[in-house]
């Protein structure tokens, strides 16, 4: 049976694990090549990378480069044009976090996290165009977050990345807007990954709290709904994205976060 993505090439950066492996898993269901981005456990990275070829019956590529660095995003880019002939849905899911007060916030973290969250979208993307542009026909998701609209205390290098990130999306979705290539933000609340477990210590230490504290008065708090958001329901999300059903939803920034940012 014809899958809706089959022959279609999908790119999805911090995609070892979490929200990242969840789109990467939704896309190979239809069909599509997958080239997953990221750092962990080796046998682990290869056991999903086959699990990807099983579900897609199609190829999975594994790219280890350090998306802080723009010569291995290049590398990156390369490596996909080189198997698959181009990038035909670009995800951009990378992404890392610190919780400090602004006067204390680590110059180096801040560095690295604009680097990761904001710069590498910008490579990536500026890498994906050209293939899309001539197919006439693609797909940029960046997995924004509930910061990009809104903020909180002890984020600013995650807000000011998110933030940045959603505006990037808008630019380059009127650049594209005549060649068939959309460009979106999908926004989650609180999805509950390792990324969202590994900032309770610091925000404990930040605000003086309890680990259950922080899970139900500080992540939870904002969103009424009063629960995570799966990694699946973002993934869902990405793959109408790239459906025909949504070839006109471009420059949006679809929020999926239990009602947060309707407050």
């Amino acid at each position: 049976m014809s899958k809706s993505l089959n022959g279609k090439t999908a790119l999805i950066t911090g995609s070892t694990s979490g929200i990242g492996l969840a789109y990467a898993k939704a896309l190979a269901g239809e069909g599509a090549n997958i080239v997953i981005n990221g750092f962990g456990d080796k046998d682990a990275i290869e056991k999903e990378r086959v699990g990807l070829e099983a579900l897609s019956g199609a190829r999975a590529l594994y790219s280890g480069h350090d998306l802080t660095k723009v010569d291995q995003i290049e590398a990156m880019m390369k490596e996909a044009a080189d198997m698959f002939g181009g990038v035909d849905i670009l995800i951009n899911n990378a992404g890392m976090q610190h919780v400090a007060p602004v006067e204390e916030f680590p110059i180096d973290k801040w560095d690295l996290i604009i680097a990761l969250n904001l710069n590498a979208a910008f490579h990536t993307t500026r890498l994906a165009i050209p293939y899309m542009k001539d197919k006439k026909w693609g797909r940029i998701i960046q997995t924004a977050s509930a910061h990009s609209l809104v903020a909180s205390p002890f984020k600013a290098a995650y807000v000011t990345a998110k933030h940045g990130l959603a505006g990037f999306t808008k630019t380059v979705a009127l650049e594209v807007a005549t060649f068939g290539v959309t460009a979106n933000c999908i926004s989650p609340g609180y999805v509950w990954t390792p990324l969202v477990e590994n900032q309770i210590p610091d925000t404990m230490k930040a605000r003086g709290l309890t680990r259950e504290q922080v899970m139900n008065d500080v992540l939870l708090a904002g969103q009424p709904t009063k629960q995570f958001v799966t990694a699946e329901q973002v993934a869902a999300t990405a793959l109408y994205l790239c459906s025909d059903a949504a070839a006109q939803v471009t420059g949006a920034n679809l929020s999926i976060d239990g009602g947060w940012t309707a407050q």
